[in-house]
């Protein structure tokens, strides 16, 4: 059983978890880099986009590398990395929704990101039914993975079959 095949079989329970019992894990070490890196990035377009973009950022670079895989014909990575979009999208998710309550341990006791954004924006009340809503769409995105990482699983084995068919 080749890597790909064991890789999508471990990304089934994964997936499962994500969708019903999804938190805080390591994955999400490395989406907190990109969206303090994203605070940076976008913060250069004023303040409101400064906020915006820890979200942002910690979105572009699993959308660029599953855009850069797709582009170089690797199906399977680019539909993982858009797995990856998904559970980032989750932890959005939580984020959102945690912004009237503000619970969630911040970076250097600093503002919470969806806090502000919701409070200018009229929308802090909303904070948890729009959280859910991100998790419903990162939901989709993460089965929407699955379906294109059996595919191009499927194309990977039918591609040997067809090449050597020509006898």
């Amino acid at each position: 059983m080749s890597g790909r095949r064991i890789l999508f079989l471990a990304l089934i329970p994964y997936a499962v978890w994500l969708v019903f019992g999804y938190r805080y894990h390591f994955l999400d070490g490395v989406n907190l880099l990109f969206h303090e890196a994203g605070h940076v990035f976008f913060g250069v377009f004023g303040r409101t986009m400064q906020f915006l973009g820890g979200t942002l950022g910690q979105l572009v670079f699993p959308i660029a590398t599953a855009v850069h895989f797709r582009r170089e014909g690797k199906a399977f990575d680019s539909a993982v990395c858009l797995l990856w979009l998904g559970e980032s999208l989750m932890y959005a998710g939580v984020y959102i929704a945690d912004a009237q309550r503000r619970a969630l341990p911040l970076i250097n006791d600093g503002i919470h990101d969806w806090w502000w954004l919701l409070s200018r924006w009229g929308a802090l009340g909303a904070a948890e039914t729009l959280g859910t809503l991100v998790h419903l769409v990162a939901s989709g995105v993460v089965v929407y993975a699955l379906v294109l990482a059996a595919q191009a699983l499927r194309a990977e084995a039918a591609e040997p079959a067809e090449a050597g068919g020509g006898l």
